[in-house]
């Protein structure tokens, strides 16, 4: 009886294996160029003015371009604006945009940027990033119902010629114009649909690309934009962009040619990858930091400083960057990463020396100090997204906690779910990734501060901190802005606001035969500047 049995196992397993080699990939139309693009999660929507996450802005800035764009290497490039001005205190801009059409045929004008920008800041938007703009003069007192929308500082001096007054100088405005914050929408669609413009059938751009289907769960479909102002330049007819949070599988794809391209994989692997395909891993180095946020909003155990440095302190950052993660990933003691510009590095953890041992020591004792012992253990809730590496994280974390007596369950949801629920505070510990929006420390120090909102999602505030970066924001002096930023970063390091854990390193798997990819620190790749080796 074994061998006919063994002998259909085996057979099965070969059918099996035939059925996973099969490359499942969609058809390309004869002559065009066609990309399959894995990026990690459904979007929740294609809405420039209220989208969130990383994924979502791939697609979106595909689809809709602002005043600069990100050229290959991400360094801000003139976009819709063809040339610009800046006043000697650098406190107005003006910009001069070039001819240029919507999707439908509609041109382009500086009425589409100001409407964008007040719609952002209207408090029924809901914009998470609004906070961004309140860069522009009365930002801020038209998001909290203050002044009048046609107080802001952005105005339509014609149909091609848009000023925006600042209410500080900006050394990062050209890298802030690339955001999908100061994208235009096109007006006349907006006003049509509603929150609906965004649907298939229904959406408009001015990018590259034009939005075609969105099937959940499926894939979004793009499609080469004929009235680009530079279409002739733009080699890929078409795109699929697929959720692909299961990491392995999708780096499985990219080997078999079901996709070109994935926006991560399983940090661990990259050894097994580099040995089997070489030349599709490209790491390297991001603008970008992994960390915890402790929700401090609700009342608890969180809001005690040494709860925080206790479970921050703790965690073996060493262990999970060289033997966990394993990618060129650095342990970090503070949260602006290494390189960003603008800035001088030192703050760090005050027990950022401290042997790894010592530490342990110190958090038993700090949570003995606030009441935590073994008859009494501290019991924590860690929230994470469902990709593998950040479950293979929140384990080591949750050994870590454990190691001084606290008791801390993991909860897993999808990745749209995780993030709503730290917007909305519904969590005690969470895990993330912080992605530079612009090449400066205010877009990682900007996150912390008390008038933020949503993205602040551990709700940290210290007025200290927020005068020492509208301090900061009134510096003329370069040398002397960078100062008082590192001082409000060392001031929120003391407070144990957040725990950073490692600087990150980008994980794309590109298949060889992709021309265009530069790897670069901000980790932006625009499609338009992507083409196959035929």
């Amino acid at each position: 009886m074994r061998k006919p049995l063994l002998a259909v196992l085996f057979a099965a397993s070969a059918a099996l294996a035939g059925c996973q080699d099969k490359v499942h990939r969609p058809p390309c139309p004869a002559g065009q160029v066609c990309l399959e693009y894995g990026n990690n999660s459904e979007p929740l929507t294609l809405d420039p003015q209220k989208s969130n996450l990383i994924d979502e802005f791939v697609i979106i800035a595909d689809l809709i371009v602002g005043l600069t764009t990100d050229a290959p290497d991400a360094s801000p490039q003139l976009a819709m604006a063809k040339s610009y001005e800046t006043s000697p205190d650098g406190l107005t801009w003006t910009f001069h945009l070039r001819d240029a059409k919507w999707s439908d045929g509609a041109p382009v004008t500086a009425d589409d940027f100001v409407y964008a920008y007040r719609r952002i800041l209207d408090p029924k938007t809901a914009s998470i990033y609004a906070y961004l703009v309140y860069i522009l003069k009365n930002g801020q007192a038209v998001n909290e119902g203050k002044a009048s929308p046609d107080t802001l500082g952005a105005k339509a001096l014609d149909a091609h010629t848009l000023q925006l007054s600042l209410e500080h100088p900006a050394p990062y405005m050209l890298e802030l114009a690339k955001h999908q914050s100061f994208f235009p929408v096109p007006k006349h669609i907006v006003e049509k649909y509603g929150d609906a413009w965004v649907q298939p059938g229904h959406f408009v751009g001015n990018g590259p690309f034009s939005l075609v289907s969105w099937s959940l769960g499926d894939k979004i479909q793009v499609a080469k934009n004929p009235k680009f102002w530079d279409a002739k330049n733009v080699c890929v007819d078409r795109i699929n962009y697929y959720p692909t949070p299961d990491l392995v599988s999708a780096e499985r794809r990219v080997q078999r040619g079901e996709l070109d391209i994935n926006t991560s994989f399983l940090s661990n692997r990259l050894q097994h990858m580099n040995e089997v395909m070489p030349g599709y891993a490209r790491p390297h180095v991001s603008l970008a930091t992994s960390y915890l946020a402790f929700n401090t909003h609700d009342k608890g155990p969180l809001q005690d400083k040494r709860v925080r440095r206790a479970l921050s302190e703790s965690i073996d950052r060493e262990f999970i960057t060289a033997k966990l993660m394993r990618a060129g990933q650095v342990p970090a003691y503070s949260f602006v990463p290494p390189g960003t510009a603008h800035y001088t590095q030192g703050p760090q953890f005050r027990w950022a020396a401290e042997p790894f041992a010592q530490r342990q020591i110190e958090a038993k004792a700090l949570l003995a100090q606030a009441g935590f012992n073994a008859r009494h253990p501290l019991k924590i809730e860690f929230k994470t997204q469902n990709a593998t590496d950040t479950l293979l994280l929140a384990e080591a974390v949750q050994a870590d906690w454990r190691a001084i007596g606290v008791e801390a369950t993991i909860a897993q949801n999808e990745t749209q779910i995780a993030f709503a629920a730290y917007r909305n505070r519904d969590f005690q510990v969470g895990g993330m990734s912080w992605y530079a929006d612009f090449n400066d420390p205010v877009t990682f120090l900007g996150l912390l501060k008390s008038d933020v909102g949503a993205q602040n999602y551990g709700d940290y505030k210290n007025p200290a901190y927020d005068a020492l970066l509208a301090q900061a924001d009134q510096e003329p002096d370069e040398v002397k802005r960078a100062q008082i930023l590192a001082r409000a970063e060392q001031t929120m390091l003391d407070d144990e606001g957040i725990a950073p854990l490692f600087f990150v390193v980008n994980r794309n798997i590109v298949n060889p035969k992709i021309t265009g990819w530069v790897a670069n620190s901000e980790n932006f790749h625009r499609a338009r500047w992507l083409c196959v080796k035929r």
